[in-house]
């Protein structure tokens, strides 16, 4: 057990100048690491939120807002459905409540409606066993020909999980076109989702950007009457008055029914008008976008069409001609960041419902800060006692047991640095807490030696069974811990995930450190003093 080949010593001593290596750059700044020769890491460690400060916001799924544009959905399905030939009369279609309904005129053709309307109830999944299929909504018929459509319990619970999925996945994109290191977007509950932005010094920015719907779609504009007309008077059938961006904003009589939809985006940047060298926001389709678009422009030359996001018209331009290279551009007196906020919102897709801030905390770097220096507080004050009281209790050995407290600290925080795991106020509390458990091995290791020196064997005999026999009590140990961690990490978010990472190499690196670092220390401190007695 004491010996060491020298393969063994060069791997042990590569290990722990990696370590060192890789936790130096930590205690210098980007500008001097950008000094540094280019095969030397650079990397440092991610902070969390609660030690950088940045955003944090708590965000709710508007399950309302969803049902009523579902069911305005829904209501032009049943439209198109109904007048399919043969036509079925019909009246009253519209969205009451929570619900779609119509009510079929001739009672004669309700069988045939009913038949006709049986697909919109939209079936989601099948059970595994056999069971009936969920429906997205259940279907009712009376007998004086009313019919009505609303959401099945289970339907709307499968689609608040997908709109949960969909909606990280579109934040998750804002974000990162962001440039914010390490976001931790994840779901809470049934319908809530948590975002928090470490490092970022504009929170309402990001607030705006996030919560944005970004729902881009084409209409044409109705000429029959102006906005202001339509405001005044009725609109026509199958219009809808929108508002420009504009200050004082300016009313459009659009149709109802989108052209085109931001689905159909596949990139969208920001560049500069050769006119006027304002900020625009160039977009360009996907095939099948590109084709409805040309077709779009061909048919309805001179004509003025709205561009609309979220329910207010950015822009309204006139098609002069036939835009067939599937690509457009989107003006309005953008700002430089307005514009690139735009495409940002345009390139990472639309959220599929309207999401409403419950909670939200902004914490500053120098709340940050404080939470740092208080952790190198603790980290000094007990890893400071640590080292006096093993010196105290165990002589030269003591002092090879704080080395070796010493090397697993620059593990652990080199290995937070090669991984890039995000380092949280938790997190420096598990590595408080493996500085206890590092010389708790060590412990046992003394205290067997000991043993084996009472009980009569030489020096040499006694270390080497001290180490061989506390290896077992040392691997259990850390083994359950370990598996708390694991368990931690697998059920825990956050902050929790943050102490189970540190926890968990807080485990290997002491086991290294104390174990196999140490013995190599006092192997070669036997080699050299070769003692008839044990300072220890």
């Amino acid at each position: 057990m004491l010996y060491f080949a020298r393969w063994k010593i060069a791997l042990i001593v590569l290990v722990v100048a990696a370590g060192i290596l890789t936790t130096l750059p930590n205690f210098f700044s980007q500008k001097q690491l950008e000094s540094w020769p280019g095969f030397l890491p650079k990397n440092q460690m991610v902070l969390g939120l609660d030690l950088q400060g940045g955003a944090y916001l708590l965000y709710e799924i508007d399950k309302q807002d969803y049902v009523q544009k579902r069911m305005k959905a829904l209501v032009g399905d049943i439209r198109s459905t109904l007048r399919e030939d043969p036509r079925i009369g019909y009246t009253g279609l519209g969205v009451q409540g929570d619900a779609a309904q119509v009510r079929i005129r001739d009672l004669t053709r309700l069988a045939d409606a009913e038949e006709r309307l049986q697909p919109l109830v939209n079936p989601l999944a099948s059970s595994v066993f056999g069971g009936q299929a969920v429906n997205e909504f259940d279907m009712t018929v009376t007998e004086d020909g009313l019919v009505r459509f609303s959401y099945s319990e289970r339907g709307l619970e499968d689609r608040m999980t997908n709109i949960v999925q969909q909606s990280i996945e579109v934040i998750r994109r804002r974000v990162d076109e962001l440039g914010t290191t390490e976001p931790s977007i994840q779901r809470q509950g049934a319908d809530r989702i948590l975002v928090e932005a470490p490092g970022e010094d504009d929170p309402e920015r990001l607030k705006d950007l996030v919560g944005q719907t970004a729902q881009l779609t084409f209409h044409m504009v109705d000429t029959s009457m102006s906005g202001e007309q339509a405001l005044q008077n009725r609109p026509p059938a199958g219009t809808v008055i929108m508002t420009s961006v504009d200050d004082p904003p300016i009313p459009y009589l659009l149709e109802e029914a989108p052209l085109l939809s931001g689905e159909d985006l596949v990139d969208a940047q920001v560049s500069f008008d050769q006119r006027n060298n304002e900020p625009v926001v160039n977009f360009r389709f996907n095939q099948s976008g590109a084709r409805k678009f040309a077709q779009i422009t061909q048919q309805n030359v001179n004509r003025p069409f709205a561009i609309v996001l979220d329910n207010e018209v950015i822009s309204a331009p006139v098609i002069r001609e036939p835009i067939t290279g599937g690509s457009g551009q989107i003006s309005g007196s953008f700002t430089l960041e307005g514009a690139n906020d735009l495409a940002v919102l345009l390139r990472a897709g639309a959220l599929p419902a309207k999401l409403t801030v419950i909670e939200e905390r902004s914490i500053g770097p120098g709340l940050g800060a404080d939470s740092i220096e208080a952790g190198k507080l603790a980290s000094i004050i007990g890893g400071g006692l640590v080292i006096v009281f093993m010196i105290l209790a165990y002589g030269r050995f003591g002092i090879i047991a704080d080395l070796a407290l010493m090397v697993n600290i620059f593990l652990i925080f080199g290995a937070l640095t090669m991984l890039q795991a995000t380092l949280t106020l938790p997190g420096i509390a598990g590595i408080v807490l493996t500085i206890g458990m590092a010389v708790d091995a060590n412990v046992l290791i003394f205290e067997r030696i000991r043993e084996e020196a009472r009980a009569g064997r030489s020096v040499i005999s006694a270390v080497d069974a001290g180490f061989s026999r506390a290896l077992g009590t040392i691997l259990d140990a850390n083994i359950t811990t370990l598996i708390a961690a694991v368990i931690l990490f697998q059920l825990g978010s956050g902050p929790v995930k943050g102490f189970a990472v540190t926890l968990a190499i807080g485990i290997f690196t002491t086991v290294f450190s104390a174990f196999t670092f140490s013995r190599l220390l006092v192997a070669l401190w036997l080699r050299h003093r070769r003692p008839s007695k044990l300072p220890i």
